[in-house]
This record gives structure tokens, sequence and C-alpha cells, in this order.
């Protein structure tokens, strides 16, 4: 994605009272909403382009997503912020195609698609009872409050299903593969708050995408911004009370500053002040290319069987066809953890073949990320960090949830504590 200087607003006349660090969802929030408040600020970036971990890069007419994500369409605040229908949101159907025993099993949400109800009936992912307890937990999710899930006993999500009476191939089957793909992790160690949480984003809404990519969402948020306010490759080394000193050496002074990094970037601008290293959750996720999709519908395809490297496959041409030229396809293929084996992009082809047939072999890799800082960690019990000083503010999805919620969630807390800073000193 590539920022012009028409896509911004004409410049304000601002002085900067705050500098925010990181042109992330969280750090656009904050100064979108400081922009509201008619608080100067000045927005730097490290990198080309903002948008930290939602970005979309363009190659050979393909649109290409770091990493797999999707926009969950029930998200209350992200929804407020953004223009929902100028990002042209394409839905996924609801539902997964689930790979087990040898084959593929269609499992659909059934009051979305009543029509659907003996197939998924009849799937052999999980038991009969099983799946009345999905129905049970949707319930439940619908007449909770994200207030009310928030404030309930935490534990790992593992525990949770298994504290629900779900049957330990429901949970290896669908559950380990499903949330793989949201979480990162198979173990279902994350906090059973955040599997709740996504559990009602996902039965009150859809998965989506931007028609024209995840980094749509960025596009739109910085388009936003006054010339002037974002300074990209302006990478910031040390902080100091009431200064930042860049990597050229520039000192900025603000008597505010929100560091709006990931937590890892974080944890090194303030040495000593995280308790503990900042743990990660890492995912390898390969693209590649034919002329025919697999699966020919917009639905997620997860590893059921316990076995390989593959957890999930998407072919988001079907999801939006923006993603690929015509005539060709892009599927996505996320395998979790980082893995650098060089004949990855052939394993993952071998094993796709008992998946979808022969006609996998014929397809052309594209390119491989291997993203080491994909989500932060989230057990159970885990909480914001507080601010390291006065005039220092830690803004970020690890201090919510680790999600597109969470970061402009994040992004606009911390503003309305700044807000709130600045009504008391005025």
């Amino acid at each position: 994605m590539t920022l012009h200087p028409q896509d911004f607003p004409p410049a304000l006349p601002l002085s900067p009272q705050v500098l925010i660090i990181g042109a992330g969802l969280s750090g656009l929030a904050c100064a979108l909403k400081l922009l509201k408040a008619e608080i100067p600020f000045l927005l730097l970036e490290a990198s080309d382009a903002p948008g930290g971990r939602v970005r979309t890069d363009e190659a050979d007419g393909f649109l290409l997503d770091r990493g797999f994500q999707v926009y969950l369409d029930a998200y209350p605040e992200a929804g407020r912020l953004l223009d929902l229908p100028a990002l042209n949101l394409r839905p996924f159907s609801p539902g997964a195609l689930v790979f087990h025993r040898g084959k593929m099993h269609r499992v659909m949400d059934v009051f979305r698609r009543p029509g659907s109800l003996v197939p998924s009936a009849l799937a052999p992912i999980g038991t009969i009872s099983d799946k009345l307890r999905v129905a049970l937990l949707k319930w439940r999710a619908h007449r909770s409050s994200l207030a009310e899930i928030a404030a309930r006993p935490d534990c790992s999500t593992l525990g949770y299903l298994r504290g629900f009476g779900f049957s330990e191939e429901m949970i290896d089957v669908f559950f380990r593969s499903f949330y793989g793909g949201i979480f990162l992790e198979r173990e279902l160690r994350t906090s059973s708050r955040m599997f709740e949480f996504t559990f009602k984003m996902f039965s009150a809404g859809s998965a989506t995408l931007p028609a024209g990519g995840m980094g749509e969402i960025t596009r739109q948020l910085a388009a936003r911004l006054p010339a002037g306010c974002l300074r990209l490759n302006s990478p910031v080394v040390a902080l100091s009370p009431g200064s930042a000193t860049l990597a050229s050496g520039e000192i900025i002074a603000a008597g505010q500053i929100v560091v709006a990094t990931d937590a890892a970037t974080s944890a090194k601008l303030l040495p000593g002040f995280f308790p503990s290293p900042v743990a990660w959750r890492a995912v390898t996720n390969l693209y590649y290319t034919s002329s025919k999709s697999p699966i020919n519908e917009p639905i997620i395809a997860l590893n059921g069987s316990g076995e390989g490297l593959v957890n999930n496959v998407c072919v988001l041409s079907d999801v939006s066809r923006a993603y690929a030229p015509p005539g060709q396809h892009l599927i996505s293929v996320s395998v979790l953890g980082l893995d650098d084996r060089p004949d990855l992009p052939a394993a993952v082809i071998g094993e796709l073949a008992a998946w979808f047939g022969p006609e996998v072999r014929g397809w052309r890799h594209l390119r491989t990320d291997r993203i080491e800082h994909a989500l932060p960690e989230q057990l159970p019990g885990g909480g914001k960090f507080p601010s390291p000083t006065p005039g220092l503010y830690l803004c970020g999805d690890y201090q919510t949830s680790a999600s597109i919620e969470g970061a402009i969630i994040s992004g606009h807390e911390t503003a309305e504590s700044l807000i709130r800073h600045f009504n008391r000193t005025t």
C-alpha cells in the first residue's frame, strides 16, 4: 500500500503537544481522537507506511496481506471509527471445511445456514451433544455483554471448553484448528475471556475482508490525518522524559509521549520496565497462485487431523476477486510458528495434495512471510501495563485484546487519558 500526498487532507496549523510513536492501528486511532479534540500531535512511524501489522502489498496484480487476517464486522469500537461501506467488506461463509480422517467435511453455522443442518449434524466432527453445546455457547454469547465477559473468572481456553462439556474429539478436531488460526497456537492456552470475546464477535457478525485488502483499513484511517502530522521512516531509538531520539540523531521534545509500538518494540524503548520478556506468537504464511480455486467458495479450510504442517487454508480470491488478477486465484496457507526449512513450500504442496487432489502440484509459490511478532501472547489473568512515568503512555493491542478491535480501543482509551490531562491543566 502506497500513500500519496493527495491522500491527505490539508494541513492544520498545529504545533505538537503529543508525540505518538508508531502508526499502527492503535497510534492512528489515538491520533484521530486527539485531532477531533483539537490537541496537536506528531505521529512517527519507523517504516515506509502506516499500518503496523495490518498492511497489504501489491505484487504482480496480487494483493498480499501480511499474514492471513480477517475483519470481524461486529466489532463495535472499530465499526464506529471506520467507514465500513467504503471498505466494501466481503464476507466469509459462516462455517468451515475441516480435513479429518482423510476427507473434507463441512461444518456450518446452522442458524444462518439452516439448509446445512443435516450435513453439519452428520459430519464426523464431534458428537451430536457437542453440536448442541455449540448452540448453547452461541446463546450464552448473545446474552452476554462485552463487559460481562471481561469480568468473568479467567482460565485457559482449553479449560473453558472442557468445563463447558465439549468432548476431547471436538476440541482436538475443530477448536484447535479453528482457534489455532485466530490465536496462532493450538494448545488453547489463550485466555478464556479472549475466547468468549472472539466467539461473540463471530456469532454476532461475519468474518470479512475489505475488497481491496486488509491494508484498506489503514489507508482509510491514515487518509484522515492532516498533512505534516505523520512522519514515515522515522524510527525512535531512545526515550527520555519529555523527548524522543530518532535514529538520525534528531531529538523531538513533547510534554506527552504515547508509545504505540508493538509490545516487543515498546520493551526495547523502555528497558527494565516490562517485568518479563514480552511473549509473541509467530506464524509462517505462504502464498500460492493457481488458475483454479481448490475450494470455489469464500470459506476457510482447517486441518482437523492433528498432523502435518498446515493449520488453515483460504482462497482469498474466492472472498474478493480483487486479490488476484483475472484468470488467477490467490491461496493463503498458514503454518503456525516460524518454519525456516528451505523446502517448506514444496512440503506444504505435498501435504495439501491429500486435501484437494493432485491439481495442487500445479500451484506456483508466490511468497513466504515468516512473521515473528504476529500476535502478543494473551494468557489467563493478564492485564494492562501501567504508565512507566507521568507523561508517558503505553498503547497497543497487548494492553486490551490481541485484535483489531483491541488495538483501536487502546488507541481511544489513551487519547481519552490525554484529553483529561489537558482539560485539568488548562
